[in-house]
């Protein structure tokens, strides 16, 4: 059974085998955090931005990244801290939309099985999961809403997101996720 933790630490100084980034599968990337982990980590961006680009990466779906070791002089670096491999959840179609819960639903459901085989094979026991891109900046107002359908609407973080999470990765065995909060949600 997997432990799930919220925690308002920089996902980036995360010591994680693997982070979670959501995404949009149009390529463009507006989040700081996010713009970040482009400079930080250009080799999954590069994979990322041609998944975009040939139409390989679907709204919905998870591209699991294997960073490779970099190298330095003659020998090759431990590459510190740093993450072996990194999923790019695709829960948008565009940087300005917001995640759906069908799209979320089906992106954690593929990471979810491509987990599977990480945990048993390669030791994965360390997930960090950023949030911010899943949490709504305007949040649902259910009277002007209530002709829409539950899977278009916006997420809450609280009553749809938070619970969605803990349904589709809290059966992970031998996983520690921590998921990273903006410091403007309390814990």
């Amino acid at each position: 059974m997997a432990i799930l933790q919220l925690t308002h630490a920089s996902i980036l100084n995360s010591n994680a085998q693997l982070l979670v980034l959501p995404v949009n599968n149009a390529g463009v990337i507006l989040d700081p955090v996010l713009t970040r982990a482009k400079t930080l980590f250009p080799d999954n961006h590069h994979r990322y931005h041609s998944a975009c680009r040939d139409g390989s990466l679907s709204v919905g779906s998870c591209l699991l990244y294997k960073r490779t070791r970099e190298q330095s002089g003659l020998g090759i670096s431990s590459n510190g801290n740093q993450p072996s491999y990194i999923a790019n959840l695709a829960v948008s179609n565009h940087p300005y939309h917001p995640a759906r819960s069908r799209w979320l639903i089906a992106a954690l459901i593929d990471l979810q099985q491509k987990l599977i085989p990480l945990i048993h094979y390669q030791g994965i026991r360390r997930v960090a999961l950023l949030a911010r891109p899943l949490i709504s900046d305007n949040p649902r107002d259910p009277i002007s809403n209530k002709n829409e359908s539950i899977n278009s609407l916006p997420l809450d973080w609280q009553t749809d997101t938070l619970p969605l999470l803990t349904t589709y990765l809290q059966d992970l065995p031998k996983l520690r996720i921590d998921i990273h909060m903006p410091k403007s949600i309390d814990l």
